[in-house]
């Protein structure tokens, strides 16, 4: 029996010191609360004054006014009661803090200290709410479940596991001595042993002892009770029996809390929102298109868009026979059921979507193309699929798929992971829209960075017949776009805007649209942020200057020796390209460092398409002009040139591989891979790869021998323009006449000078006969003029 009681001691101590300090922490607990109902009791302190005045240190202990540690978050400052009297609080508190203040332990006042203070309450149950909406329902199923895994948790926690015995404990104190009534194995992992009748196991019921196996166990007692001499009939029984100890629910509990927490998010997050519009608020939602359908929030109008007329032209014949489809039916003619609008970033690709929506008066939904890739296989074709039925429901109406090339990639390129996932959700793309007939009156559009990218099938005609370019702008385009940025703009009385949109068009050559909208927004930064009332000519060119050089950086300061090298390096190219014929006209030059380079120089870069040998080789010595200067004036050469030799090097090989500009490798063009992308084979022999170096090296040699002669030849001018630089810093075009005088070839510098000898000074902006009311319903004028005529027929019948 002492050995019983021994086993069982230690199972129960381990027990009272768990209810220990569960108990110390309920009665730290008790303690507050008491302390807060105490403090907002006024009869509670009246009656308590004097005893705990007199008995603080028991009070203090028995109804602190603080919370347990660790749980200052479940006891937030609640409001001041109005039925307390403010005074005798504020006095009460005082005298608290007074008297906390001399028994505060001086190390958790260093604590406080390192922690900084008390920290802000966190609102994170407030955006729980906001984002989880409960109501009676919820919370009375949250309670059950809580309650059933607290009930299942306390079971398993406090029912009767018996003592652990070992097997040596139990054949020599139980089994000898017969007091074993039975055995049960349980689980084929241990063994019950239930006492005989009157046999006392202080407060277990059973004991028990692991076994290895089953069969182990049934040899040993064998053995056991041959030992003991036991009659056959009088052996121990042995039961067997499976029973559950809690460990199978406590491994799938946190499989149970994850779905729980998915379908409770799944029915009131997020995710359910969608109720209200056309999803149900569950996983299988997902499946739904995020196409939006936009009706009036649209502000752009296709008086908004300009520099791009062609492109207009053919959007506003889409939407003109979706409002008068009769005109073109009259024909024979059918719309075209798509087009795709391509061109570099920020020429108005997606400006033009959006005018359209603001314009046509027809629904217009809009999707992106990377909308369609999800984690989940099925969903993209699920989307496309659901996005077109949609479509359907709307017609007419134009559907635009913006970034197309993110889903409608070329097929072929493996079949692993999402790329399959892509693919499917392109075969499903071009089933729908083939699907369409003439007849349902949808157009869709798309745009793209990317049309090189594009699968053939999905260029075809009969899906998207017109392929409309958007390029940047040329200088008439750029006028008209600057006539529209500049209209909210608060200009000065003296500044006329038709002059100054052509003034600025002229400073900007190969800039975008976007490009233009944010010089423009420059422009009034810069006034603003220097308190003008008006917005100047010379904050434009401040802000033309901020987006072709990036930011001036006035207060990075070179040491002497470096403000020389950048002052020689930029007389270099100014030499150079002021006495080159086919180099581009200068405008200013500085050695104020902006962006990443230390020096910059404005040029006004001609409007061409086609550029011979001479005006690239031209353009390639300019370049060089300052790397040679360095070497003439300073007999050393700097990192400062890297930029530069890598365009000339750039250039070169673009006239040796892509122009056919070489003649020892002739007349043959390659494509040069482009920046980012792997290189796995080139499509030319080796032999012919040491020729193009060969060529490539020969050119840059000569061009860099035609410059080091140009600047020897003017080094004087070159000596005279680099201390003008260390000077003043900044130069202009008329500092370059007065050092180095005019320019020994005509150049174009003014919007007149640029558009002489093309005919229109601006933008043909008119509209063919059959577009000129392409915003008005025609079969709805001809209601009306068959309503204005019966009504003329009656009056003079009348």
């Amino acid at each position: 029996m002492m050995g019983l009681l021994s086993v069982s001691v230690g199972p129960f101590r381990n027990r009272v010191r768990t209810w220990g300090r569960d108990l110390s922490m309920f009665s730290a607990t008790f303690r507050h609360s008491s302390a807060v109902v105490a403090s907002k009791t006024p009869l509670i302190q009246k009656k308590c004054g004097g005893l705990y005045q007199h008995c603080f240190p028991l009070a203090r202990l028995l109804s602190s006014n603080k919370p347990p540690r660790g749980f200052e978050k479940f006891f937030p400052k609640s409001e001041e009661n109005p039925g307390v009297n403010k005074s005798d609080e504020n006095e009460n508190t005082k005298e608290e803090e007074s008297l906390g203040r001399e028994e505060q332990d001086p190390n958790e006042e260093g604590d406080e200290r390192r922690r900084g203070g008390k920290k802000e309450e966190s609102h994170w149950w407030t955006r729980f709410q906001v984002d989880f909406p409960l109501d009676e329902k919820t919370i009375r199923n949250v309670a059950v479940a809580i309650a059933g895994m607290a009930t299942a948790f306390l079971y398993f926690y406090f029912r009767e596991t018996g003592a652990q015995i070992s097997w040596k404990d139990f054949v020599h104190h139980y089994l000898n001595r017969g007091l074993v009534d039975h055995l049960e194995v349980v689980n084929k992992q241990y063994v019950k042993v239930i006492p005989a009748n009157g046999v006392n196991t202080s407060e277990v019921n059973y004991l028990w002892f692991n076994i290895g196996s089953v069969d182990s166990f049934e040899h040993n007692l064998e053995l056991a009770q041959q030992d003991m001499g036991l009659d056959p009939t009088h052996k121990v029984p042995v039961f067997y029996s499976s029973e559950s100890d809690g460990t199978f629910l406590f491994s799938i509990l946190p499989a149970l809390l994850m779905v729980g927490f998915l379908i409770f998010t799944t029915r009131h997050g997020p995710m359910a929102q969608s109720r209200g519009r056309r999803g149900r608020g569950n996983p299988f939602s997902m499946s739904q298109s995020k196409a939006k359908l936009i009706k009036d929030n649209i502000n752009v109008r296709f008086m908004d868009v300009a520099g791009c007329e062609e492109a207009k032209l053919e959007i506003l014949e889409f939407v003109n026979f979706l409002k008068n489809p009769q005109q073109y039916k009259d024909l024979g003619a059918k719309i075209p059921k798509g087009a795709v609008l391509s061109g570099p970033p920020g020429t108005g690709k997606t400006l033009l979507a959006k005018a359209t929506a603001g314009e046509a008066n027809v629904p217009f939904i809009t999707v992106n193309g990377s909308e369609f890739q999800e984690m989940f296989v099925g969903v993209g074709p699920a989307r496309i699929r659901d996005m077109f039925a949609m479509a359907r429901k709307n017609a007419p109406c134009i559907l635009f798929i913006d970034e197309i090339d993110a889903v409608g990639r070329k097929r072929g390129r493996g079949n692993f992971g999402d790329q399959s996932e892509q693919e499917n959700t392109l075969n499903q793309l071009l089933v729908e829209m083939d699907g369409f007939n003439s007849s349902t009156n949808v157009v869709v559009l798309a745009g793209t960075n990317r049309v090189d990218i594009l699968d053939p099938a999905l260029m075809r005609p009969g899906r998207f017949d017109r392929h409309i370019y958007i390029g940047p702008p040329d200088i008439k385009g750029r006028a008209s776009i600057f006539k529209v940025h500049l209209r909210p703009l608060k200009l000065d009385s003296s500044i006329e805007a038709e002059a100054l949109a052509r003034k600025l068009a002229a400073l900007t050559p190969g800039f975008t649209g976007a490009d233009i909208a944010n010089v423009c927004n420059e422009a009034a930064l810069i006034a603003a942020r220097h308190l003008y009332q008006y917005v100047d000519s010379k904050h434009f060119e401040q802000a033309v200057e901020r987006v072709i050089g990036g930011l001036e950086k006035k207060t990075q300061v070179l040491q002497l020796p470096e403000r020389t090298t950048v002052a020689y390096h930029e007389a270099g190219h100014v030499v150079a390209g002021w006495f080159l014929e086919h180099a581009d006209p200068l405008l200013k030059v500085s050695i104020v460092p902006r962006g990443k380079g230390l020096g910059y120089a404005q040029y006004l870069p001609k409007e061409q398409y086609l550029f011979t040998r001479e005006q690239l080789f031209d353009r390639m010595c300019m370049t060089l002009g300052g790397r040679v200067a360095e070497q003439v004036f300073l007999s050393r050469v700097t990192t400062g040139a890297q930029d530069d030799l890598r365009k000339v090097t750039q250039s070169a090989y673009t006239q040796v591989i892509q122009f056919g500009m070489s003649e020892a490798v002739g007349q043959m063009s390659f494509d040069l891979p482009q920046q980012g992308n792997i290189v796995t084979e080139k499509p030319y022999s080796e032999p012919t790869a040491q020729l193009i170096d060969q060529e490539v090296r020969v050119l840059i040699d000569a061009a860099f021998q035609r410059t080091l002669q140009l600047v020897t030849d003017k080094k004087e001018l070159v000596e005279k323009v680099a201390k003008r630089l260390l000077e003043r810093e900044i130069l202009d075009k008329a500092d370059m006449v007065e050092l180095l005088g005019q320019r020994p070839f005509q150049e174009n510098s003014t919007y007149e000078e640029f558009v002489e000898g093309l005919g229109e000074s601006e933008e043909d902006i008119s509209l063919p006969e059959g577009l000129k009311h392409w915003n008005k319903n025609k079969g709805d004028e001809k209601a009306m003029q068959h309503l204005q005529n019966q009504q003329n027929k009656s009056a003079v019948y009348l």
